[in-house]
């Protein structure tokens, strides 16, 4: 019997039924093992030597492992196809070397880019070692992040309170969208206007824009004044128009490479409104279901077998018309060829996206990977761009319009779309003038005048980073790999540096801090090209090209010097680099051109950035005798003060006559009514914006718990509120949690009677699943289970838990003992109480006979996605 491992239980469940009775197919669960959240798991001074940790759980299925190894003739590590699934093969294969399980076993790596049963079957013809430079890019990898994370954070603990951690590629892109705010801060409109005509020609109307004045070309800018422009409109509206020239060219537009997962992050982003977690979470089921290929991957190519089955994929669509006389190949960017893999696409071309309209989700993804690798493999699109230009005659001044066009003559890959040209872009570059059509205009035509035109415009500030935009521009710099960029998004989010908005990234205060604090201190660590040039250092150690350790040695030694120089720099100092940096952002130039800085409540002190126990505010300089302070959003937006660190007046409460405050508080911020012995407060929700919040929201939060009516069955009544865990109903003592903060203040009578209905039948307390089961014994009065807890492992019979003694392992649990601890807590074997702790045992040896052993899989670790079990946060806060 061979033992093969994958990474998730799907998997090994589907390879299972491919291989057969001679395999034995076992999941490790994503990890196995990790660097403990500790200072010291990885020692420089001892060349780097790295402490491994097994949780509780990955020891449980590191067990099952090892115990179906005993029986195995061969150990197959089969996970990923990448430097994650590389790594844990080798955990793996390591904690199975020190249990001194292997012996004389054969053991190889086998790699498979799709779960289907010729790609499993091809792929166990071919086995190979460990690839262990692929293994040291990892470890690389992970020794850099964890040597960031452990030293850099403490230092912004000190430094900058409030702030949570720093990290080697989320610190960088963070400062990306730092730069793109301070770019909008800066950023002038500058006024100009359009100029064209509307005319006609052979009963169509069409638009033709000013193209230049007086024999000069104009620009975009060069118009920049009302009166300049009336002037044009009135030289246009008093002309003649003649065709004078018409120039028409043939173009192709070639259809996009297939996806790779950052150029799939980026579509299902700006498509479908996915996040690039719930991307690669949607993409991680259909792999798992064998519907794709291997999500994760630098690589654009396709196999030649793929490449044949999507041609004849597309005559079976479109009809031969439709396919290239040769096969399209591309060529991928990756400069690792070991991890330049497939591309991502469909791992059978004859699957519509209609097999899949039951699931939303799976459904829309998949239709978008099944269109784009069909339409890279289909003919280009063929258009015809008219050009022409028109002169206008009659008039004092020598102007020339023109009018551009373009006509779809083969559709080609567009056809896949069902759409006009300009709607498969991914980006907004092209002009919407290329995608009108023109009359058929020839030289000498006289078009009739409809309507001079003229349009006031400003020009805008560049837009900030939505979630794809910013993975592509971290792709274009060559920070991070796509693997990870959506880990690092989710962190930056729940550090509460930025805040995804109306699909926008907007850099809170506290992130603009950490990046002006990182810039000033630390900055050659968040440049772009020295975190670009780690990554091609990385790779270059997964190409076998360069010793980890070397790199890490080299790193180490110039970023200790630096962190060590910075733990005596003095909070003044701090706040003078603040002060200055961000100068544009907290304190922006007033329209009467008073000095912004001056306090508006003593008229002498300056203002500046401060440091509370709790982050940064802004505060005079005349303390204490001046006691002015207020929120950094609203020293951005010009807003006025109050008396407390971080506090804002929001407005007045009309019943009350009360003012509405927004204070920043041990917990996070809250709004508060009047002051008073014991002010009414409520705290924002999660995903509340402080510089968003209005009067009307905050008097919402500060009517909660609000009366939704009485249920109809108790008579008792029936409230909505925020708790701890987040939006409720509560009835008679039970507590129903809420989807959504907003539906707290909307919740009708009937919703909430269901939700606590749905509630009682689940039972328990909250929504929260009990702990997964590392052992069950099937008992005559009810199973008895051996859980990971919160507060440590411990046995659960019925209603009644009993704690582990510390020096007893969970996995060691016997059924004895089990019963004997239960029946010390107060229990007895069938769940009821026993007088002593002897009754309780001698009962024991009676039920011996009706136990029997399982294990159990747990449920709620199981349920997670592989991708989340790879995706470590970089840092430890």
């Amino acid at each position: 019997m061979k033992l093969v491992i994958v990474e998730s239980p799907a998997k090994a469940k589907t390879i299972n039924n491919y291989l057969g009775k001679d395999y034995e197919v076992l999941a490790s669960f994503g990890h196995v093992r990790d660097l403990p959240a500790k200072d010291g798991s990885v020692l420089p001074d001892d060349d780097f030597a790295m402490t491994w940790e097994v949780d509780t759980a990955s020891k449980k299925r590191l067990s099952d492992i090892g115990n179906a190894l005993k029986n195995a003739d061969e150990l197959i590590l089969a996970t990923d196809p990448d430097r994650e699934g590389e790594a844990i093969s080798w955990h793996v294969l390591d904690v199975l070397r020190q249990k001194k399980l292997i012996k004389d076993k054969p053991v190889s790596r086998v790699v498979f880019n799709a779960i289907t049963k010729a790609a499993i079957t091809e792929a166990m013809l071919h086995p190979r070692a460990i690839d262990e430079p692929l293994v040291d890019a990892y470890l690389a990898r992970r020794a850099l992040d964890y040597l960031v994370g452990f030293t850099l954070s403490p230092v912004l603990w000190r430094k900058l309170p409030g702030s949570r951690s720093a990290g080697r590629v989320q610190s960088v892109a963070l400062r990306i969208i730092s730069d793109r705010e301070r770019e909008i801060e800066k950023f002038k409109a500058q006024e100009y206007w359009s100029i064209g005509a509307r005319l006609s020609e052979k009963g169509k109307s069409f638009e033709a824009r000013l193209y230049s004045v007086d024999g000069k070309k104009t620009d975009k800018l060069d118009v920049g004044t009302a009166a300049d422009a009336e002037v044009l409109r009135a030289a246009i509206a008093a002309g003649t128009f003649s065709v004078t020239a018409v120039d028409r060219k043939p173009t192709k537009r070639n259809p996009y490479a297939p996806f790779t997962t950052s150029s799939l992050q980026q579509d299902a982003s700006s498509r479908l409104g996915f996040s690039p977690s719930r991307t690669m979470q949607v993409a991680q089921r259909l792999y798992e279901d064998g519907i794709i290929t291997y999500m994760r991957t630098d690589g654009v190519q396709m196999a030649p077998e793929a490449i044949d089955q999507a041609r004849r994929a597309i005559v079976k669509e479109f009809g031969s018309d439709y396919v290239p006389e040769k096969a399209r190949i591309y060529q991928t960017k990756a400069k690792n060829a070991q991890e330049a893999h497939e591309a991502i696409r469909p791992t059978d071309m004859f699957k519509h996206p209609d097999a899949l309209r039951g699931d939303p989700d799976r459904h829309r993804l998949y239709e978008l990977i099944w269109k784009r690798t069909l339409a890279s493999q289909m003919r280009s699109a063929e258009i015809e761009r008219t050009t022409a230009d028109i002169s206008v005659f009659a008039t004092s001044r020598d102007i020339a319009l023109r009018a551009v066009g373009s006509v779809v003559t083969f559709p080609g890959f567009l056809a896949l779309y069902g759409v006009q040209a300009k709607e498969d872009r991914t980006d907004d570059a092209e002009d919407d003038e290329d995608s009108r059509e023109l009359p058929p205009l020839n030289v000498g035509d006289r078009p009739k005048l409809e309507e001079a035109l003229i349009e006031q415009h400003f020009t805008q500030p560049p837009p900030r980073y939505s979630e794809a935009s910013l993975i592509k521009k971290m792709e274009e710099l060559g920070i991070g790999r796509p693997s990870t960029y959506a880990a690092t998004m989710s962190v930056l989010q729940d550090r509460n540096y930025v805040r995804l908005e109306k699909r926008q990234l907007i850099p809170e205060d506290r992130g603009r801090i950490v990046t002006a604090f990182l810039e000033s201190f630390f900055n050659r660590y968040v440049e772009y090209g020295f975190t670009a040039s780690l990554e091609e250092q990385l790779d270059l150690i997964s190409d076998g090209k360069l010793a980890y350790k070397d790199v890490l040695r080299d790193f180490w030694k110039d970023f200790q010097h630096q962190v060590e120089e910075i733990k005596d720099l003095r909070v003044s100092e701090v706040l003078d680099a603040l002060n200055e940096m961000l100068a544009d952002h907290i304190f922006p130039a007033k329209a009467d051109g008073s000095d912004p800085r001056r306090c508006p409540n003593c008229g002498e002190g300056q203002l500046s950035l401060k440091l509370g126990k709790f982050g940064a505010f802004i505060g005079c300089s005349n303390y204490p005798e001046c006691r002015y302070t207020m929120q950094l959003s609203d020293a951005a937006t010009g807003g006025a003060g109050d008396a407390g660190a971080g506090d804002g007046i929001i407005g007045t409460d009309p019943e009350s006559g009360l003012e509405v405050a927004l204070k920043s508080g041990r917990f996070g911020p809250y709004v508060q009514l009047g002051d008073g012995a014991e002010p009414k407060r409520s705290s924002l929700p999660k995903g509340w914006a402080q510089d968003s919040l209005t009067l009307e929201k905050a008097l919402q939060l500060l009517s909660l718990p609000r009366e939704v009516g009485n249920h109809p069955e108790t008579g008792k009544p029936i409230s909505a509120g925020i708790g701890r865990y987040g939006p409720f109903v509560l009835h008679d003592g039970t507590y129903a949690n809420l989807p959504d903060v907003e539906e707290v203040f909307t919740v009708g009578l009937n919703r909430a009677v269901d939700l606590i209905a749905q509630k009682a039948a689940g039972g328990g307390r909250g929504n929260r699943a009990a702990p997964a089961a590392i052992q069950t014994f099937e008992h005559a009065d009810g199973p008895i289970t051996v859980r990971a807890g919160r507060y440590g492992p411990y046995v659960n019979q019925g209603k009644v838990n009993a704690t582990l003694p510390k020096e007893l392992k969970p996995e060691d649990v016997t059924v004895e003992k089990a019963l004997e601890l239960i029946a010390a807590k107060g229990g007895s074997s069938g769940g009821k109480k026993s007088s002593s702790r002897t009754a309780g045992a001698k009962k024991a040896p009676a039920k011996k006979a009706a136990v029997k052993k399982t294990t159990t899989k747990p449920a709620a670790k199981a349920a997670k996605p592989k991708a989340a079990a790879k995706s470590k946060a970089e840092n430890p806060a």
